[in-house]
């Protein structure tokens, strides 16, 4: 026999008997049953969990909708019954040009926060303490609220102010202009908003050193973060709720996490957690998204600008409105604004949704937690429904549901069995 036929025939009979060695021993993630572990961590969620979680998240839906009902008859207060008007006329006594015009936008949105009050009080106190979500009093509570209506009326009214100017220089083009301004703003608001505003609700302290900080800034240079501090603040003084971020830009950069994350999650949880919020700056996925806020706010101006048009033909002189550069149609262009933001929310939603799962892969990948990442993804049920359908997940929900994370992390453990 040729050397080289026996050749071949020894190869094929090893080939042979190695086959039968190889099909006794599959692969690790072939034994590891993913739809399996996933029903266990949603298993440890009971009955009564879950359908408190699933109350809350769903009553978010009618509070949407209620939402826009409630703003559309505030908006008729100033405009059918008047209330803009004679604060139009209270504001043109003042001196000026610029007074009246800046007096008229902080009195609306002093009135236009005391008007919502009824349903705020419910929505962000009443209803939290009812599913027992919130560690805060009234008295500390309105005391939050009042700082954010501060802010409100003193940023907003400049920033409102601004706009008013350009509608008035810029004519039907003032939308685009508008739509510039608006992203200017939120990119300086982003930028400053670590240092000035995040520090007027919570107490801001550097996470002691220890296994902790030591593994999140392991992660962070790991994957090029420019972090060489972390932080933790008092988020228990109001919630229960764990979280985590990663704000600011450029050299106002901050790792954040809460106390209750400390104090409710393990190390590998904490890790999880942390891989997931670095990946937000990893993939750039703050200034992503300022480009899609800016854009969906540009769509939206520019369907203000239309109706806004055809209303004024119609109830122009009735609602006391000359134009779209009248101050006193500011309600009208609120809730008008309020209405599409309302329609667009399902592809917002979309859009941060997709972020927090490109997020999800980036933090396994980093953290090499799933369990860790699965065990969060239910603690995060006690204010997010775990198991919703498809579409109702693509509608309704900014981050991936419970259930979709458990099932990534436990995909990514089956691929990863033998590390």
């Amino acid at each position: 026999m040729p050397l080289s036929t026996r050749r071949l025939l020894l190869a094929g009979t090893l080939l042979l008997l190695t086959l039968p060695v190889l099909a006794a021993t599959p692969p690790d993630s072939a034994a590891f049953n993913v739809e399996a572990a996933t029903q266990h961590y949603l298993n440890t969620l009971t009955p009564a969990q879950k359908a408190s979680s699933d109350a809350y998240f769903e009553g978010g839906y009618w509070l949407q909708l209620w939402g826009l009902l409630y703003g559309l008859a505030v908006a008729a207060v100033f405009l059918v019954l008047g209330l803009s008007r004679r604060m139009k006329a209270w504001a043109q006594r003042l001196p000026g040009k610029v007074l009246p015009t800046l007096a008229y936008i902080a009195l609306y949105i002093v009135l236009t926060h005391v008007l919502s009050f009824p349903l705020s009080v419910y929505d962000d106190y009443f209803r939290e303490h009812q599913y027992g979500l919130s560690n805060q009093s009234f008295g500390e509570w309105l005391t939050d609220d009042l700082k954010s209506l501060a802010i409100s009326a003193v940023v907003g009214s400049v920033v409102v102010l601004i706009l008013y100017a350009a509608i008035r220089r810029t004519g039907r083009s003032w939308w685009a202009w508008a739509t510039g301004l608006v992203g200017i703003f939120l990119v300086v608001s982003v930028f400053l908003s670590p240092i000035f505003i995040s520090p007027l609700f919570n107490k801001y302290t550097t996470l002691p050193a220890g296994p902790v900080r030591s593994q999140i800034l392991s992660m962070a240079r790991a994957n090029g973060v420019p972090a060489d501090n972390v932080y933790v603040y008092d988020a228990s003084r109001q919630s229960k709720r764990i979280s985590a971020n990663v704000s600011g830009l450029g050299s106002t950069i901050r790792v954040s996490l809460n106390d209750n994350l400390l104090s409710r999650c393990t190390p590998a949880e904490v890790q999880a957690v942390m891989g997931h919020e670095l990946g937000h700056y990893v993939l750039n996925h703050i200034p992503k998204m300022l480009i899609f806020f800016v854009l969906i706010i540009g769509l939206g101006l520019g369907f203000v600008d239309w109706a806004f048009h055809r209303l004024l033909a119609r109830y122009g002189s009735r609602w006391g409105i000359s134009s779209i550069g009248d101050v006193g149609g500011l309600p009208l262009v609120a809730v008008l604004f309020s209405v599409f933001m309302l329609l667009a929310r399902p592809g917002f939603n979309t859009i941060i949704r997709t972020q927090e799962q490109e997020a999800d892969m980036f933090g396994l990948n980093a953290a090499r937690q799933p369990d860790g990442f699965a065990s969060t993804a239910m603690k995060l049920s006690e204010y997010r429904k775990i198991d919703p359908s498809p579409w109702e997940e693509i509608i309704f929900f900014d981050h991936p549901s419970g259930h979709t994370r458990v099932l990534t992390a436990m995909r990514w453990k089956a691929e990863h069995l033998r590390e």
